[in-house]
Parts: structure tokens; C-alpha cells; sequence
């Protein structure tokens, strides 16, 4: 298989999902991105094709590299602060990773993937029991939480893998439980840099497919639900926003 026809294959569905706007839509998607980071928090090996392997961006996964590529600081756009309330969407396990402990600040997180979400469970409260407030098994669309009630919203590594339309409603969502003047920061792939494209292609073969927007329809997005971009970051894949509604 050449590169061409794993990227083909990569984008054979984008111009399906682009149009989806439904809520069933919308959970069947969730349901194949949780299944995805499920099998990763497992260990669950994946048996991909030669080609994939001989791609240099799996290679860099295998080493343990990409993983830095992949991670945003989303502290240095907005740091918790102490006693803040904080909401991490998508959150993985986070806060055993994440200095919250020095930070001081409430952890509140939001998870589709129930074993991500066992094992913080499990561990975040022995970590700090005080500072770890639980997590919500739940996609971003959906927050049970009062309007108003957190200082601050973070979404990291998540935003790619949905369609536009629906993260729409993931940031009109955010800024209900947002207080005024609470800032949401979240990462959003950056579809110029070379490295998109090969680990759209690996992500594909991995279980979840990845949209690349453009970054002008990003900040449309934004705007159209009452958001403003404050600042951002750039990163070698995903670029940081901080907004503001």
C-alpha cells in the first residue's frame, strides 16, 4: 500500500462526517473515539500493515517520541490557579500526569472512555483527595454542572477527532458552566504542518479518524458561538486557543 492510498483511505469518510449534525450521529462517532482510547489504556496490541510501520511517524510512536508532540501545555495559556474551579474535557488521566497538586485547583473531569475513567477513579482521590472532585462519564456536549461553575474549561487532544458542527455544541456547552470572565483553552490540529496528514493516517489505523480543518474555519466556529480567541500556542501538531465568551 502506497502513502497515497493510506491517505486516501485515511479521508475516504471526511466528506460523511463533515455533515453530521444529529445527536445519533454524534454518539456513534463518540462511541468508535472511546472504543479507540479504551484498547490504549488496555495495552491492547493493533496488528496495522507493514506500510504503517514503515511509516517514520509510527516509528516515532514506538520510541515513545510522539507523545511530546502530542501533548499541549495548556498552563502556559492559563495556569489553575488555587481553589479554582477547573474542568478537564477529555481529560484521559489527566490528573495524575498534570501538577495539580502544586496548582491547588479543583479537579472536575469529563471522560468517554470508561477505563481512562475507572483508573482515575481509582487513583485520583489517593493522589489528593481534596483537590480530586471525580470524574463524569460523559462526551464534552454534555456537562450536567450548574451554569457558572468553573473558573476555567480545558479540552486537550480531543477536538480532532469530531466535525466542526459538533464542537460547536461542545462550546456553547462550555460557556454555560463557565463563569463570566472563565476562560476555555483547548487545542485544535494544526491541518498546515506536514506531520498532520501521516498521523491522521496512523490515528485512522489506530480506530478513529481525524478531521483536518482549516484554521480559518476553526476561529468562524468560534466566533459564531459568542467565543473570542484571547491568545494562542503554537505546537509541532496541535496549536493552543484560549478563548474567552
Amino acid at each position: 500500500m502506497s502513502k497515497s492510498d493510506c491517505t486516501e483511505a485515511a479521508f475516504s469518510s471526511n466528506s460523511y462526517f463533515s455533515g453530521l449534525g444529529t445527536p445519533q450521529d454524534w454518539q456513534e462517532r463518540i462511541a468508535s473515539v472511546a472504543l479507540r482510547f479504551n484498547g490504549e489504556y488496555q495495552g491492547k496490541p493493533i496488528d496495522l500493515p507493514d506500510e504503517v510501520k514503515a511509516m517514520p511517524i509510527y516509528q516515532e510512536r514506538s520510541a515513545g517520541l510522539l507523545q511530546a508532540k502530542l501533548t499541549s501545555p495548556f498552563w502556559k495559556l492559563a495556569q489553575p490557579q488555587k481553589n479554582q474551579r477547573c474542568l478537564d474535557i477529555g481529560c484521559g488521566v489527566s490528573f495524575l500526569i498534570y501538577p495539580w497538586r502544586d496548582w491547588g485547583a479543583l479537579f472536575y473531569g469529563q471522560e468517554i472512555s470508561p477505563v481512562a475513567r475507572d483508573i482515575l477513579v481509582a487513583r485520583g482521590p489517593q493522589l489528593n483527595s481534596k483537590l480530586f472532585k471525580g470524574v463524569e462519564l460523559a462526551p464534552g456536549h454534555q456537562l450536567s454542572y450548574d451554569a457558572g461553575m468553573f473558573d476555567l474549561a480545558i479540552a486537550t487532544g480531543v477536538s480532532c477527532y469530531y466535525p466542526l458542527v459538533y464542537w460547536g455544541e461542545v462550546l456553547a456547552a462550555v460557556k454555560r458552566v463557565l463563569k463570566p470572565g472563565g476562560f476555555f483553552v483547548f487545542d485544535v490540529l494544526d491541518s498546515e504542518t506536514p506531520l498532520a496528514e501521516n498521523w491522521a493516517i496512523l490515528e485512522m489505523y489506530l480506530g478513529a479518524e481525524v478531521f483536518l480543518e482549516p484554521a480559518a474555519d476553526w476561529k468562524k466556529m468560534i466566533q459564531a458561538v459568542g467565543g473570542q480567541v484571547v491568545k494562542t500556542a503554537p505546537g509541532e501538531l496541535l496549536n493552543l486557543y484560549k478563548v474567552r465568551f
